[in-house]
């Protein structure tokens, strides 16, 4: 998954974030909200969403081939970009020791992970994605990047995260057993393990960049919890999504909604858009304690047009408790 947004959709205005300052407030979001509000332009965006016994339309399903079918029309490469900024969002990534493990949830092309890699040789980077066209080129990127030596440091893996479950290789019933923590795990051994490792122990951190969202807001608390049951004691889980009244938010048209703040594109995909609230009690009921979190409102230019954006982002820095 991790797209921000697909070039080309809503106006083509919704790229990967221009290099500035991103954890930044170049405005403050309850006067974005204050404007929205009141405008009646966007009264539909307010409006309560209907169940499902009072609609005709069936809720958003798991939109996993719509997110195949993108990463195949952007095989070439193009939507690549590197996110260096999330080295200053999240120093703990830079400034891990000891061969810290990441596991990156919907890696994409891997543009995450390419700055993680690139900021230590001691981090281990683990990713998943639904499709094995973006992981075979987030491979082909990450492998053909200058000063960046993955040799056993770059390990994808092909997974859907709103249907499967992580395999046992992660982080194993019997290691886990012992923090108190038992979760259904599939059971899987790659190459990388050396033949009495049972697996590799845990993550120390979980990145979750532009993932969440993607998927349909019923999944997002199994989800969560399934990102937690291979998290170390300890270990911190890094967020990042759109937050709401977002810009790209704001462009979708009424019959697009097929949830309270959700949306599906053009091509299938869903998006929804988070308030503080809303991340803080899913996290919360996943178990975990909350270090950071607060809205990263920019203003940015598009440069073909010359329109300024008003962008709005989801920061989270969540801790799962040392046993």
């Amino acid at each position: 998954m991790e797209v921000e947004e697909a070039p080309g959709e809503l106006g083509g205005a919704g790229k990967d974030e221009e290099a500035a300052e991103y954890h930044s407030h170049d405005f403050e979001w309850e006067d974005l909200r204050e404007e929205v509000e009141s405008d009646p332009t966007f009264s539909y965006h307010l409006s309560p969403f209907p169940g499902p016994a009072a609609s005709a339309t069936l809720p958003p399903q798991p939109s996993s081939e719509a997110w195949r079918s993108f990463h195949r029309r952007h095989a070439s490469g193009k939507f690549f970009k590197e996110r260096r900024y999330l080295l200053k969002e999240f120093p703990e990534l830079p400034n891990s020791k000891d061969c810290a493990k990441i596991l990156e949830v919907g890696c994409g092309n891997g543009s995450t992970a390419v700055s993680i890699l690139r900021s230590s040789e001691s981090i281990t980077v683990f990713a998943c994605d639904c499709s094995k066209d973006t992981l075979e080129k987030a491979n082909e990127i990450i492998s053909n990047t200058k000063g960046i030596d993955i040799k056993d440091r770059f390990h994808p893996f092909l997974m859907d995260v709103s249907k499967e479950i992580f395999p046992d290789w992660l982080f194993c019933n019997a290691c886990k057993s012992s923090h108190g923590n038992h979760h259904e795990m599939r059971k899987e051994r790659p190459d990388f393990l050396r033949e009495n490792q049972c697996c590799v122990g845990g993550m120390d951190f979980i990145t979750m960049i532009f993932t969440l969202s993607a998927i349909p807001f019923a999944i997002m608390p199994r989800t969560i919890e399934q990102c937690v049951s291979v998290l170390k004691p300890g270990g911190l889980l890094l967020f990042r999504d759109y937050g709401l009244y977002d810009m790209t938010m704001l462009r979708f048209l009424a019959h697009q909604r097929v949830g309270f703040r959700e949306y599906m594109r053009s091509d299938g995909t869903l998006s929804y858009f988070f308030t503080l609230d809303t991340v803080r009690e899913l996290f919360h009921a996943a178990g975990l304690i909350e270090l950071e979190l607060e809205y990263c409102c920019v203003k940015s230019v598009n440069r073909k047009n010359g329109k300024k954006m008003q962008r709005v982002w989801v920061h989270g820095k969540f801790l799962k408790p040392p046993s």
